[in-house]
């Protein structure tokens, strides 16, 4: 006795076709998620994850992951802009909880709460929202070294007050002991323009070609239909 066994997979390939251009799309759309994220500050590249069913399961075959690298780092006229100069996240606090970002653009509140631009309050690394036992005059009077140790000038006594550090975590949840906090400095995306287009040509081109086909396929199904009903 002989058994044979097997899987057997027929689809109509206009499906295929149309499949493929929707995944095209979804890898399009991240591309250009990429090149509208440029000039963000604290924007991560994201990089699609093609598995390698994705050809039957279409756009679910997708997902996305982050590129962590450090991205470009801009000197700043504000003394409240900060930049990691190594992967982490500040934590900041709000209604809706704790987020992590890499966007250290902060001001400080009348109460002086450090914040970001948003009104999240910016946590220290104790997990505690950070606020100067003083109030500046003006902004020049907060120090920030790079492990992220906040001082404050007070003018009656001519000293430096603690602050707090700021808490810099990893993606995780985990302190990062020497983050190499940047006072004065933005950090823009981590994206490579040109890397970018370069990657989205195949991508056009297969769009393209898939367009093609769908293109043939549709025509020659209209060509049958319309004999067998001129037959009937």
């Amino acid at each position: 006795m002989k058994i044979n066994g097997g899987i057997r997979y027929f689809e109509r390939g206009i499906d295929v076709a149309i499949r493929a251009m929707q995944v095209q799309t979804e890898l399009m759309s991240i591309a250009n998620e990429n090149i509208t994220g440029f000039d963000k500050v604290g924007y991560q590249r994201q990089e699609a994850v093609v598995s390698s069913f994705t050809e039957y399961i279409g756009v679910n075959g997708i997902s996305k992951t982050t590129d962590t690298q450090v991205g470009r780092i801009s000197m700043s006229e504000n003394p409240l802009d900060f930049a990691i100069a190594r992967e982490g996240y500040f934590q900041t606090e709000g209604d809706d909880g704790i987020k992590l970002t890499r966007d250290g653009r902060f001001k400080l509140d009348k109460e002086g709460n450090l914040l970001t631009l948003d009104d999240r309050r910016v946590l220290s690394n104790a997990g505690m929202p950070i606020r100067l036992p003083v109030v500046p005059e003006k902004v020049e009077d907060v120090k920030v070294d790079e492990s992220g140790l906040v001082k404050v000038l007070d003018k009656q006594t001519g000293e430096l007050m603690l602050a707090g550090h700021i808490g810099v975590v990893d993606a995780n949840g985990m302190v990062v002991m020497d983050p190499q906090v940047r006072q004065g400095y933005n950090e823009y995306s981590n994206v490579a323009l040109q890397n970018e287009f370069i990657n989205m040509m195949p991508i056009i081109r297969n769009f393209e070609a898939n367009r093609q086909i769908f293109m043939i396929q549709n025509q020659n199904l209209q060509k049958v239909i319309s004999q067998l009903g001129s037959t009937s």
